[in-house]
C-alpha cells in the first residue's frame, strides 16, 4: 500500500482538539540566531490560546516575548507505526498581566519539568496563525479517494 494514502491532512478544528489531549509539547524559538526546541507543559484555551508553562529564564523570556515561535505536539505509537502530529505557528507573548498571571498560577498548567523549590513558572501565550497536522492511519486502512 502506499504510504501517502495513510497520511491524512488535519482540520484547524481538529488540530486544536488533539493538543487538548496531551499535556506536553514543544515549543521551538530562536535564540542566539540558531533555532532552540524546549519541551513544555501546554493547555489550549477555550478560545483557541495555548498558554505555555516554563521555568523562569531570562534567555527564554526575551526569545519569546513578542516574537513568532512554533509549537509542536504529538502522540505516535511506534509499534503500529501511527499517530498524529500537530504544528502551530504564532505570535509569543510572556504573560505579564498580573491578575491573568495569578489566575495560571492557581488554575493553569504547571512546567513540565516542575520542581517544588524552582521559582514561579512564567506563562507565555501563543496566538495561532498558521495551524496544521497529520494523522498515519493504521497499516490496511487507507485515505477514500474521491
Amino acid at each position: 500500500m502506499d504510504r501517502d494514502n495513510r497520511v491524512e491532512s488535519l482540520s484547524e478544528e481538529e488540530c486544536l482538539h488533539l493538543l487538548g489531549t496531551v499535556p506536553v509539547g514543544r515549543v521551538v524559538y530562536t535564540a542566539h540566531a540558531l533555532p532552540a526546541v524546549l519541551p513544555v507543559a501546554f493547555e489550549v484555551t477555550a478560545d483557541g490560546l495555548l498558554v505555555l508553562a516554563l521555568r523562569q529564564g531570562a534567555t527564554v523570556r526575551r526569545a519569546l516575548d513578542d516574537t513568532v515561535a512554533a509549537f509542536q505536539a504529538d502522540l505516535l505509537d511506534a509499534a503500529t507505526r501511527t499517530g498524529w502530529s500537530v504544528l502551530v505557528h504564532g505570535r509569543a507573548q510572556v504573560v505579564s498581566d498580573p491578575v491573568l498571571h495569578d489566575r495560571l498560577l492557581r488554575t493553569g498548567p504547571r512546567p513540565w519539568d516542575d520542581d517544588a523549590e524552582a521559582a514561579e513558572p512564567m506563562f507565555v501565550q501563543i496566538l495561532p496563525e498558521l495551524v496544521g497536522g497529520r494523522r498515519q492511519l493504521p497499516p490496511g486502512r487507507s485515505l477514500q479517494k474521491s
